[in-house]
């Protein structure tokens, strides 16, 4: 997979599900929670729920650099023969302009969605500006359908400055991070310069603040219930129970950072 995308997706899944990966943990019931850009409306009387997010780099050349915005969108989900219902999410990827997303019924539903990429040059220094103005009114939750979640952008194309030294620069809700020189990833989570996924990762986990050697040995130990409902919550939990559940000794030692002797 692209390097880039691999620590852009870690981004975008950050929190999706929490371990034990059940619908019914309450942590599971609080999501949504890095990245969000809601509706004006909402913002309005829930200022700490912004309905835009904004970057400011610098680079050698901004009018070369390819902006591309990625988030995701709440898909409430019918209960079937294999999974419960829940909420799950679509990914969302749009460029600079206005942008308006359709409402979609059926078994997987979502709500329809409406803004703006906007992007502004001033000498060395790019901005661009993610806007949120769907029409909307009602709770929080309800606000979650209609919100561009884990919100982030790719900037490619030119040769960056590090957000640590770029003077002059100011940022709304995300944080510039320099995946290589000419790619800079906008991220609603502060990361170092140049972050990469362990090559011992065997995959995603939602969960980039906990070690996978501990997550796998917690998701082994769940009861039989547990992996039940972990496995009937969502496609993407399920995949990770049966991926841990097929790990190889092997495999959990490098986890824990041993390798064994043959």
């Amino acid at each position: 997979m692209d390097p880039v995308r691999a620590i852009a997706d870690a981004v975008l899944y950050e929190g999706y599900a929490l371990w034990p990966y059940t619908r019914s943990a309450l942590k599971n019931q609080r999501r949504w929670t890095w990245g969000g850009v809601f509706p004006p409306a909402h913002t309005a009387l829930h200022a700490d729920d912004p309905c835009e997010m904004r970057a400011q780099v610098r680079c050698d050349d901004p009018a070369a650099v390819a902006v591309t915005v990625r988030f995701l969108q709440v898909v409430a989900r019918e209960a079937d023969a294999e999974y419960l219902a829940w909420d799950e999410a679509t990914e969302r990827e749009i460029g600079p302009g206005g942008f308006a997303i359709a409402e979609s019924s059926g078994a997987r539903s979502w709500r329809a969605i409406a803004g703006r990429v906007d992007t502004a040059i001033e000498g060395d220094r790019l901005t661009v500006t993610v806007r949120n103005e769907t029409p909307f009114a009602g709770d929080r939750e309800s606000a979650l359908r209609q919100t561009l979640c884990s919100t982030h952008m790719v900037l490619r194309g030119a040769t960056f400055v590090s957000a640590t030294e770029a003077a002059g620069c100011e940022s709304v809700g995300c944080w510039p991070v320099l995946i290589d020189d000419d790619t800079m990833l906008c991220s609603p989570i502060i990361l170092e310069d140049r972050p990469r996924i362990a090559p011992e990762s065997p995959g995603d986990l939602f969960d980039g603040g906990e070690i996978d050697g501990l997550l796998a040995l917690n998701i082994l130990a769940l009861t039989d219930a547990e992996k039940a409902e972990m496995r009937a919550s969502d496609p993407r939990t399920r995949a990770i129970l049966e991926r841990t559940e097929a790990l190889t000794e092997e495999q959990l030692w490098r986890l824990s950072g041993y390798r064994l002797e043959r």
